[in-house]
């Protein structure tokens, strides 16, 4: 049996001393010995540890701290944080030799052996003596089976039976990893023996607490990015990209896990003292934080030390200074690495090993032939059948209420960003107005009142355009207000291949809509509209609309119907309708999006809506700025016969950006003008170069095919395998399902994923569930 000893600070501070009380006994009963004496002031022991976590801090190695850049690691940097440690060091003992203190250090030697597994813990309220390298007293250092622990003077049991879980339950939670490698943390964690382990990658907040209230957790880890405030009265955990915790923000999801039988929390991020301080009033039984930022090697490298000493038989104390000790191989690298862990504990709860976190009680398996010989074929058939039905019915039936939306349009977007990018298309020049673009126009007195484009600089695009005969010129700027240039006027008013924009009006949005260029004849305006989704992404292609009686826009064609047909109609190819009301250019029809079409619920389906198939996540086509343009010679072969259009991407002023499939944040969103340009690019390839839209299935194929990976996951689940094999062969049917899902949507095929995994998941479950109950009900004796 080891011993227990606990060292007591009561008021004081470093100016005037510390009373400490020493109290010495063995472990799970009551102090034999105690003894009290006094720690004498020494007001630059803060200063000391300031100077050596100055020093520490500004090598910067890559530190699970917070996603800012660090700085460059160099060899001064290195050598000024080791001679601080070592001055730290040396004053640390000094203090602690001083003569007040003298009768409890010879109290320990007196009562301790060497060869003894020492357990200490230190209690205080002071966070600067918490700070303190504990670990590198002398006499500690005597002692090989001795490790420290931090504790607050209040603490308090937790009363609550608990019970054993058949495995030892680990709560894994990933958080925002930007910068750290945090798959080696997750790796170790699955390799643990007798362990379940449940990872939330980047979870959202009601997720996380969904869990710590939803299951009997033994252990909580977290990996990611931490911190704790100046004072290290609480901490932060940040979850995701743009989410983080306090403790106390999860105070009494933590609680009930506490109740349930939570046991240890490591957080493997850095500077934990203040989490650890909010966990303590919790009465957590026991903590693993980081002192200080912990660089990301040194992170995983204690991990796994520690696991393997832990689940390897190891007591919790042990395990930590033997994992700590080892990270001294790395020191050469990341100066104090063995300073960082720390373990904090409840006083009133005793570690337990790995051993007795999990119940080694296992019901007796016995073989029973009964059981393959009850079911016949066609019974078993009968039952897969009938389970597949049932469970394709409950995942369309959740489906048709709108509730999978959410998870398969992210899907969707997923396997949009992954398709090989195209190559530009030839038949479009884009010349964009950035914000130099801008500068210039004001630098040179131009007016830009109303426009991103003055009527000078205007007027010498077209007409440099007209010289070399495009096919189509497409303004997407708004111009709701007459021209006072004469040459202007003229030349809007008499260039027929130029279509200009305006904005239909929505009055359930309160949306007024944007006049025309007064300039440009009816019959060559376009809409620019674009229909959203309620996350803002562009994911449909708005081809024709009828306006409102009150709109401002009297065009019915979108901008870049009205371009691609003036591009077509040499071919003799004009728009025209189907009986079904469908678009129809050539051979090509455009089939308008239903309200429910794939994995949409109820959406707005007015007007004639397609999927919009982007060709690339960047460039559409050949791009050329306004000022470029102006001022350099133009190969003729780069505008004659082409669609040329005329488009804003500054990110300053007029600023016209929209959210895509390939990003969402503004500095990831794509040009109005771009999204145009890929419009017009899926019309012209769907008519000349055959490149596929995208459609969805009729309802009943998509029903087919739900039925279809539920009728698979039931003879998965009829095989009877254990639960590994079981597990492992549904993991390859779902890649499988997601290849073919992949490769259908590069084809133009929007298929159902989300309920296809849904529905094989669960009758796998359902028919796993049958099969065990069925197989006790013949094993218990009639």
């Amino acid at each position: 049996m080891g011993k227990l000893v606990v060292l007591k600070f009561g008021e004081g501070s470093f100016e005037q001393g510390f009373a400490v009380t020493l109290q010495i006994g063995e472990e799970h009963e009551r102090a034999t010995t105690e003894i009290t004496g006094k720690l004498p002031s020494f007001p630059e022991m803060p200063l000391y540890y300031s100077h050596w976590q100055s020093s520490y801090r500004q090598i910067g190695n890559r530190y699970r701290l917070h996603a800012d850049k660090m700085q460059v690691t160099n060899v001064s940097m290195i050598q000024d944080c080791e001679n601080t440690s070592h001055i730290l060091r040396a004053r640390f003992n000094t203090w602690l030799r001083a003569e007040e203190f003298r009768p409890l250090r010879e109290k320990w030697l007196e009562r301790l052996l060497s060869t003894e597994e020492v357990r200490v813990i230190l209690q205080t309220e002071n966070s600067q003596l918490q700070l303190l390298p504990w670990h590198l007293w002398d006499l500690l250092e005597r002692y090989p089976k001795a490790e420290i622990a931090l504790s607050s003077p209040s603490y308090d049991r937790i009363h609550k039976p608990r019970t054993l879980n058949p495995l030892v339950n680990i709560l894994a939670i990933v958080g925002n990893s930007q910068g750290i490698d945090t798959q080696a943390d997750q790796a170790l964690l699955q390799q643990c023996s007798n362990a379940d382990v449940s990872f939330l990658v980047e979870p959202q907040r009601k997720e996380l607490t969904e869990q710590l209230w939803g299951k009997n957790w033994d252990i909580l880890f977290f990996a990611g990015h931490s911190s704790s405030n100046k004072n290290g009265e609480s901490g932060r955990i940040y979850l995701n990209k743009t989410d983080s915790l306090t403790i106390g923000e999860l105070k009494y999801a933590l609680r009930k896990a506490i109740e349930n039988g939570l046991q240890l929390a490591i957080f493997n991020s850095c500077d934990g003292l203040g989490l650890a301080r909010e966990l303590a009033d919790l009465q957590i039984p026991q903590m693993i934080v980081m002192r200080e930022p912990v660089p990301d090697q040194v992170a995983k490298e204690f991990l796994k030390y520690f696991l393997q000493g832990f689940a390897g038989g190891e007591s919790l104390y042990q395990a930590v200074r033997q994992a700590r000790e080892r990270l001294q191989g790395l020191e050469d690298r990341f100066p104090c690495a063995t300073w960082l862990p720390m373990i904090c504990q409840n006083p009133a709860q005793t570690p337990p090993t790995w051993d007795k976190l999990w119940s080694t009680t296992k019901p007796e398996e016995k073989p029973n032939l009964a059981l393959s010989t009850s079911l016949s074929t066609r019974r078993r058939l009968t039952t897969t059948l009938l389970s597949s039905l049932a469970i394709t019915g409950l995942v369309f039936g959740v489906r048709w209420l709108g509730w999978l939306e959410s998870l398969e349009i992210p899907i969707f977007d997923q396997m949009m960003r992954s398709r090989p990018t195209e190559a530009l298309d030839s038949r479009l020049l884009v010349i964009t107005i950035d914000d130099g673009d801008l500068a210039i126009q004001r630098q040179n007195n131009e007016s830009l009142i109303g426009a991103s484009i003055s009527e000078k600089s205007l007027n010498k695009v077209l007409a440099k355009l007209n010289q070399y005969h495009p096919h189509a010129i497409g303004l997407d700027i708004y111009r709701d207000f007459p021209a006072k240039q004469p040459d202007l006027i003229t030349r809007l008013q008499q260039t027929p291949n130029l279509v200009g924009v305006c904005k239909g009006s929505d009055s359930r949005a309160n949306i007024t809509g944007i006049k025309p260029p007064p300039e440009i004849p009816e019959i060559n305006l376009g809409f620019s509209d674009f229909i959203h989704d309620p996350d803002g992404v562009i994911r449909r292609h708005l081809l024709f609309m009828n306006q409102e009686p009150t709109s401002l826009c009297p065009a019915t064609f979108a901008f870049s119907l009205q371009l691609a047909s003036l591009y077509l109609r040499p071919s003799g190819i004009q728009p025209k309708f189907t009986p079904e009301g469908n678009l129809q250019l050539g051979k090509t029809i455009f089939p308008s999006l239903k309200s429910r079409s794939g994995g949409y619920h109820e959406i707005d389906a007015n007007g004639g809506q397609i999927l919009l198939n982007y060709r690339s996540p960047k460039q559409i086509a050949q791009q050329v700025k306004l000022t470029q343009f102006l001022a350099s010679p133009i190969n003729p072969s780069a505008i004659k016969d082409k669609i040329i259009l005329i488009g804003v991407t500054a990110k300053g002023d007029s600023q016209d950006t929209w959210a895509t499939p390939y990003g969402a944040p503004l500095d990831e969103q794509m040009p109005g003008v771009l999204v145009q340009a890929q419009m017009i690019s899926q019309i012209l390839s769907a008519v000349q170069d055959g490149r596929p839209l995208l459609r969805v299935w009729s309802l009943w194929s998509e029903v087919v095919w739900i039925w279809g990976w539920s009728l698979l996951g039931g003879v998965w689940a009829w095989q009877k395998l254990s639960l590994p094999w079981l597990a492992l062969g549904v993991s390859i049917t779902s890649g499988v399902l997601y290849i073919i899902c992949f490769g259908l949507l590069i084809s133009g095929a929007w298929v159902p994923f989300i309920p296809s995994i849904l529905s094989l998941v669960a009758t796998v479950s359902l028919m796993s569930v049958y099969n065990s109950a069925k197989k006790v009900r013949v094993e218990v004796p009639k």
